[in-house]
């Protein structure tokens, strides 16, 4: 008996596999079967009648992969971007910082350096009380009246 053609074996057995393909839970089994007909066009097997173990072997391999590629993609999803913000958001945004540095600037020179090394270097008060050549108790009460003082001109610009 004569081996089916490859036009023959796709009329055959297509569907077919796009049901396997199906039922092993790929998303687009239309593309498996025809994926595996294209593998099958392209190679060359010993004996003709093995074509559609060889094609039910791909499907089943197609599928396990793009499944194992969806789980991974799935996994590595990047965070969704932050939503848009409006101009005017950006405009009160660079206004409270201008006031924020404006009353920064206001404040006695040992509280303005206590703050800009803890806040806007983050040290430590060990590593700040060096670099101000003050103990850390000192840094304690520079870093305390500054930030009771920053809060006090805040509240004041609001009013």
């Amino acid at each position: 008996m004569a081996q089916p053609s490859f036009a023959e074996l796709f009329a055959a057995q297509y569907q077919g596999l796009v049901r396997l393909a199906g039922l092993l839970g790929a998303d687009d089994p239309e593309d498996i079967a025809q994926e595996a007909f294209a593998r099958l066009h392209t190679r060359r097997l010993r004996d003709d009648g093995a074509a559609l173990a060889y094609l039910r072997a791909t499907v089943c391999n197609l599928t396990r992969n793009r499944l194992r590629h969806l789980r991974l993609v799935r996994l590595r999803r990047p965070e969704p971007p932050e939503p848009a913000r409006s101009s005017e958001h950006d405009v009160l945004v660079a206004e409270e910082h201008r006031e924020l540095l404006a009353a920064v600037d206001r404040l006695p020179r040992r509280q303005r350096e206590a703050l800009v090394l803890r806040y806007w270097l983050d040290l430590s008060e060990r590593e700040i009380a060096d670099a101000m050549g003050v103990s850390p108790g000192s840094v304690k009460t520079h870093a305390s009246r500054a930030l009771a003082a920053l809060g006090k001109a805040l509240k004041e610009e609001d009013a």
